[in-house]
């Protein structure tokens, strides 16, 4: 049986999203740009729950638990732009089924099963706004729904690509692409899909929006 040198080392590096150095400055202008908008848009919610005061508002410790007792046998560099689980496993010589299958369950359990309640919720709201006689109703509430849906797909569609599959198909580029798209992309259009679309938010961005001016 091969034996492989085990380190008790607790130190990572992390590889980022790509290695080519003509891609660097690109990429982070581009998210840097991501990232101030996402914060703006958030904000401004923050802001507006504040101005209008009718609005209100871990990481698994098994998962942590179950990670903390793997060996790493050889590199230590994740090919990856923040610690995610399914990496650090990939790095792993010790036997990482116990910690997939807690990944797959708390994913069926967290995730898979909203999605799925979800999209059933979609469906009767559809099933709602066919029987709107207006065409134009049925054009605005479509418009709201197929906005929200796609944030929804977006998001759960990524994750569940992520963490629900076994660590055999775990590939660095799809993993890296997918995981931008919940962790940077969506992030950044939940605040302006979720919330300019709803009055009560729109009354405190106006609110909001007297006080500077005034």
């Amino acid at each position: 049986m091969e034996t492989k040198n085990d380190s008790s080392d607790s130190g990572f590096i992390l590889l980022g999203l790509s290695s080519n150095p003509h891609l660097q400055k690109p990429l982070f202008a581009i998210f840097l740009i991501m990232y101030l908008v996402t914060m703006v848009g958030n904000v401004l919610i923050i802001l507006a729950i504040h101005s209008d005061p009718q609005l209100s508002h871990l990481h698994s410790l098994l998962r942590v638990l179950l990670m903390s007792r793997l060996s790493f046998c050889a590199s230590h560099v994740i090919k990856h732009f923040f610690c995610d689980t399914q990496p650090v496993l990939k790095l792993s010589c010790s036997d990482t089924s116990s910690s997939q299958i807690v990944v797959m369950t708390e994913t069926l359990a967290v995730i898979a099963t909203p999605f799925l309640c979800i999209l059933f919720s979609y469906l009767r709201i559809i099933v709602t706004v066919l029987r709107i006689p207006s065409a134009a109703g049925k054009w605005k509430a479509f418009s709201t729904c197929s906005s929200h849906l796609t944030v929804v797909a977006l998001t759960y569609g990524s994750v569940i690509y992520v963490y629900f599959r076994p660590l055999s198909m775990y590939s660095v580029v799809k993993d890296r692409v997918a995981t931008v798209m919940y962790t940077v992309v969506t992030p950044m259009l939940n605040p302006f899909i979720y919330s300019l679309r709803n009055k009560d938010m729109n009354r405190g961005l106006k609110k909001l929006r007297n006080r500077i001016h005034l």
